[in-house]
């Protein structure tokens, strides 16, 4: 074998373990979906309310919560704005099939990206909407609900996986409403979202999922009262990031 053909072999086999490597440490990386509304969307707050737009990839806590996993982690984003826990909204016409009731897509969502190892659940926010009629507990049940979808799941479509995790967020309480609409929109949100901490505390204990409380994180800090800035979107990723590193040390 003449040197060219011997330097020519070694790059191959270099090439092709990398790629092998590179194949075992995607097997091997721990796969978590976001299931959220429009704060895990990264909808920019305004202030008339809408139309919006959306923060980058990099901005938005999901995205930020990727960064700082980095290898060996795999962050899938299922977030729609104006989605419920379990509650069907007519208002939004627009989107159908399972339309903003997260209960009724959660299952499809889950068959679409196994294999899971951690479901991160934020939701509750839309809940609290004056039509809606829904007290902080009530909401906190819903939470409940998709936390039993995901610890069922069983597998896809003719698959069999390992139930993945469960993380519970609590979304902060809802800030200064504005304007107007979204007053009357979120009549009386207010006071039932500075319940979630604990209610969505005792109702993730009773699952067996792991929580944390964004309300000792961040303030709802968006112009709108409902949604967040820059900086309290980073503030969710950091903080959901070290949860979700402790979670795999254990």
């Amino acid at each position: 074998m003449n040197k060219r053909t011997l330097l020519q072999s070694v790059a191959v086999l270099t090439l092709l373990a990398g790629l092998t490597a590179g194949t075992a440490n995607a097997a091997d990386a721990k796969r978590i979906m976001v299931y959220g509304d429009s704060n895990s969307w990264g909808w920019i707050p305004v202030e008339n309310g809408f139309p919006s737009t959306r923060y980058s990839e990099d901005q938005r806590w999901p995205g930020i919560l990727r960064s700082e996993l980095g290898e060996g982690y795999e962050v899938v984003d299922e977030a729609l704005s104006a989605r419920t826990t379990n509650l069907p909204d007519p208002t939004l016409p627009n989107v159908t099939g399972a339309g903003l009731d997260g209960s009724a897509y959660l299952p499809a969502a889950l068959a679409t990206h196994l294999p899971l190892d951690l479901v991160i659940i934020m939701l509750g926010t839309n809940d609290t909407k004056a039509m809606f009629d829904r007290s902080a507990f009530g909401v906190a049940l819903g939470v409940g609900e998709l936390v039993d979808i995901v610890q069922s799941t069983e597998g896809g479509v003719g698959t069999k996986y390992p139930d993945p995790r469960v993380l519970v967020l609590a979304p902060p309480p809802l800030g200064k409403l504005s304007p107007a609409m979204f007053q009357e929109m979120f009549e009386g949100g207010v006071e039932k979202s500075e319940q979630f901490g604990a209610t969505f505390e005792a109702v993730a204990k009773a699952g067996g999922a792991d929580f944390l409380d964004l309300g000792k994180i961040t303030p709802t800090d968006g112009v709108d009262g409902i949604h967040f800035s820059a900086a309290g979107q980073r503030k969710i990723g950091l903080a959901v990031a070290e949860k979700v590193k402790t979670i795999f040390k254990e």
